[in-house]
């Protein structure tokens, strides 16, 4: 690739909250700050990207509908879109995030428009491979897709090591960890919703997910109850998904419901998250666990799930906390030790701060794709 050129991107992504979504998002983002031509294709636009941005476009998927489709066929029409896309706006490469069904969409459009005009980058973030991809209907496509990309990237080498031993396949993958813009996301003075939130000066928890089973939120409520009982302390719960009416009568059932808010769907989580003491993430795997990143960006400590990959970016005891997902009695031990010792606690946040913005921050990752691209386009 001519290096005074910056190669024009296509990206598509689920347009929701979860990481997958996010990542990719704010991918794209940097990329165009960087004079790339972006290119989102999506069946909703991103709920990042509801500004305008210079040199981002968005393209939204048509789903058609006839009465012989039981489902509409979103694979199909989105692998249209996409060889439309290239063709009429000179695409280089569609980067893909979360391989079912997205890498299969570009695989079709490749073959469309032609394997030596557009590359396909699959990035695999996590339940496509540990959950979804398992599914015995998904597998064989899953790791033909895996094969089929010119290029694979997993955010942790504990989802690449997962790929290979369960597809015995990737073994090529590249790790290039999720970000954080650490200007973004950072410390701020957060003294009046404190108030609101904590009126006599409770130490405030939070845990934000999707609320899918493998978030473990039931353990969120038990560890919550335990340090409540132990220390004055309200959980703030941001988010929504499928557990959240077992969460709800849990909550209840511990006679919680006056120390616990529920904040549903926020946008803006980098305005929020500054206000917690300590964010619980007790998943039953995380492949990497952005929001816990993002916390340690906004001085937050955080404590998350020891399955998985946050052990990449968290040293326990240092700039984190680390515990098996099913030990509630010793998450709650932790939590309660470093809510209780502010000299444990600000050493915590300096140092989450400091490792969140080196090796984890925006401009050091962004980098590593962009020289990703810059191989693969080298080789035509």
């Amino acid at each position: 690739m001519n290096s005074a050129k910056m190669p024009t991107i296509g990206i598509t992504c689920y347009p929701s909250q979860g990481g997958s979504g996010v990542v990719a998002t704010e991918l794209g983002l940097h990329l165009s700050r960087r004079g790339c031509e972006v290119h989102f294709i999506a069946s909703e636009l991103p709920f990042r990207l509801r500004k305008f941005h210079e040199n981002i476009i968005y393209h939204p998927v048509e789903m058609p509908h006839y009465p012989v489709f039981q489902h509409s066929p979103y694979t199909l029409s989105l692998a249209t879109t996409m060889s439309e896309v290239a063709t009429r706006c000179g695409l280089d490469i569609i980067h893909v995030h979360y391989a079912i069904p997205h890498t299969a969409s570009a695989y079709l459009a490749q073959q469309m428009v032609g394997a030596d005009k557009l590359k396909v980058v699959t990035t695999l973030h996590g339940t496509d491979i540990t959950l979804v991809g398992q599914e015995p209907s998904f597998f064989p496509i899953t790791r033909f897709l895996i094969e089929k990309s010119d290029a694979v990237t997993a955010v942790s080498s504990f989802l690449k090591d997962e790929t290979i031993r369960v597809f015995d396949t990737g073994e090529d993958i590249q790790v290039i960890p999720n970000f954080v813009d650490a200007r973004v996301f950072a410390p701020s003075d957060m003294s009046n919703l404190r108030q609101r939130f904590a009126p006599n000066g409770e130490k405030l928890l939070m845990h934000a997910s999707n609320f899918r089973p493998v978030k473990n939120p039931s353990a969120v409520i038990e560890v919550f109850a335990k340090v409540q009982a132990a220390l004055p302390a309200r959980l703030l719960l941001v988010g929504d998904g499928p557990e959240m009416a077992d969460v709800r009568r849990q909550i209840k059932e511990a006679g919680l419901c006056d120390q616990v808010e529920f904040l549903g769907q926020v946008d803006n989580l980098e305005e929020i998250l500054p206000v917690a003491d300590l964010l619980l993430l007790p998943s039953l795997h995380e492949s990497f666990g952005l929001v816990a990143l993002e916390a340690m960006a906004c001085g937050v400590v955080s404590l998350v799930t020891n399955r998985g990959g946050a052990s990449e970016f968290i040293q326990d005891g240092i700039n984190g906390l680390l515990r098996d997902p099913e030990d509630i009695q010793g998450m709650a031990e932790a939590a309660v030790q470093v809510l209780s010792d502010p000299v444990l606690h600000a050493q915590m946040v300096d140092e989450g701060r400091r490792d969140a913005a080196a090796e984890f921050g925006a401009s050091c990752v962004v980098k590593q794709y962009l020289e990703l691209y810059d191989r693969l386009l080298a080789n035509d």
